[in-house]
């Protein structure tokens, strides 16, 4: 057999699914980790997986020179100093026009910084963003590859066999773009992620706590929202999660879970992204604010206690709705604020597309997201669809098919909204959405009289409706003579 033309560094979980996937697919591949035991455990795991063409080397140098030149290695180490380290390891036995590929969840201008330092090597570099958890890694992810082109053109015909394989789409890989692109996207598909994690979430609350719908009922529920506009992964698995008993005692795992939400960073960098380029993302920055809020499990409790005089638990209980009604009325809520969130994502990546020259298509994001990764759903076809329509369309609600949609489940999107205020139950994502909605759609907002307080306290002038130009009055002074 030949000697492998690919290798990967970095054997936890998603590393060692990710060589056995190229293996599987016909791909000699060798593989290295710092800790050795994690080499021995993958190359035991390519036996039991049907005798896979992996070779496990224990030192870094013999697992280089393993590689057919043009060498590329695939890292997947954890963000930050772990990657420069590796590159630093495996570096000094790599040879000019070798390639580096860091596919872990890494800030985009690191990336940047590296693939320049690479290039005065003579290396070329690749940040790959890589989404599906352990399961797309092994079965087929989503990946978002950015920087060297020739360096993707070195590997494109493996990348379009290891990612996911949409029958009507094709394989979930593309070129991304130059520099950090390929980071950044994955940054923005994990905001994104946090968006609609949280609206499920929020879904649920309402229908468990007003709706009163056992785990049953809700496993249901979920499983006929996957039949229609809602089909997605995350739906999916919800649906998985309210079937699921509990190993350790009586009742559903759910119940027993603790409501306080993990978080890695990408959906902060998100949120502070758009806050650099001027970009609302009032869903995905209300989806982390959540987190946050969630992991103040003991002041919320505590908080609780002060708080139980104020009635917000005789509302719940003496609240009738119609539970049919309500499962509409919320089916409808979630598909519409999804829209809201996803329009900011990809109104993020167009800002920093453009700030940074790099070119992306935001419907080959769509197209590539559709399989493998954690936000596949059959509601990013439409997506797709949309920009094919109209590439330079200014935002998606105003989509012709999107606004529609938006118009016709309106009505029931501000139902649930208020229902849940009125409840005592947040809503963070799906009412920043339709505030997002709302504003967006109105042609004057009461921002006139913001400007207007600039102006008076910090003499920041402002501009008029009728007359072109900037202004500034003497407000301060105006205002006394009146008092006179």
């Amino acid at each position: 057999m030949a000697s492998p033309r690919i290798g990967l560094a970095g054997l936890a979980v998603m590393g060692q699914n990710l060589a056995l996937n190229i293996a599987d697919k016909g791909f000699p591949i060798s593989v290295y980790n710092r800790t050795t035991s994690k080499v021995d455990e993958t190359v035991e795991r390519a036996k039991l997986e049907g005798n896979l063409p992996l070779f496990g080397y224990h030192d870094p140098e013999s697992f280089v020179k393993s590689i057919q030149k043009p060498r590329v290695i695939i890292m997947l180490v954890k963000a930050g100093s772990p990657v420069d380290q590796t590159i630093k390891t495996l570096s000094v036995y790599m040879e000019k026009g070798d390639c580096i590929i860091d596919g872990g969840n890494e800030w985009y201008e690191n990336t940047e910084r590296r693939e320049k330092a690479m290039s005065e090597l003579g290396l070329l570099y690749l940040g790959m963003g890589v989404s599906g958890g352990e399961e797309g890694a092994r079965r087929g992810p989503s990946m978002m590859p950015g920087g060297s082109f020739e360096a993707y053109k070195y590997i494109e015909d493996i990348l379009l066999k290891v990612a996911a394989q949409v029958p009507d789409s094709g394989p979930c890989v593309t070129y991304i773009g130059k520099g950090g692109s390929g980071n950044f996207v994955k940054m923005v598909h994990n905001g994104i992620e946090y968006g609609d994690m949280q609206l499920i979430a929020e879904a649920y609350d309402v229908l468990k706590s007003v709706g009163k719908l056992s785990n049953e009922e809700l496993h249901d529920v979920f499983t006929e929202w996957n039949k229609g506009e809602l089909l997605s992964f995350l739906v999916e698995i919800t649906a998985d999660i309210f079937g699921i008993k509990d190993d350790k005692g009586d009742g559903h795992l759910v119940d027993k879970v603790l409501d306080k939400t993990g978080m890695k960073g990408t959906g902060k960098w998100t949120v502070q992204q758009a806050a650099d380029l001027s970009i609302a993302a009032p869903t995905i920055a209300s989806s982390l604010d959540a987190r946050f809020l969630s992991g103040m499990k003991e002041e919320r409790v505590e908080a609780a206690k002060v708080f139980k005089s104020g009635g917000f638990g005789d509302i719940l209980t003496n609240q009738v709705v119609d539970k049919k009604k309500l499962i509409d009325d919320v089916r409808q809520a979630l598909y519409a604020s999804k829209i809201c969130s996803y329009a900011q994502g990809m109104n993020l990546i167009r800002a920093k597309s453009n700030e940074k020259g790099w070119d992306l298509k935001l419907g080959e994001l769509a197209r590539i997201w559709k399989g493998g990764c954690i936000i596949r759903a059959v509601f990013l076809d439409r997506i797709k669809k949309a920009y094919d329509r109209n590439a330079d369309l200014a935002n998606l609600l105003v989509d012709p098919e999107f606004a529609k949609e938006i118009i016709e489940r309106q009505s029931a999107w501000r139902r649930v909204v208020c229902l849940a205020i009125n409840s005592g139950i947040s809503t963070p994502g799906m009412s920043s959405s339709l505030a997002y909605f709302d504003t967006y759609r109105r042609n004057r907002l009461p921002a006139n009289l913001v400007q207007a307080q600039r102006d008076y306290f910090g003499a920041h002038t402002y501009e008029r409706t009728d007359v072109p130009g900037s202004f500034h009055t003497e407000w301060f002074k105006i205002a006394n003579q009146l008092k006179i």
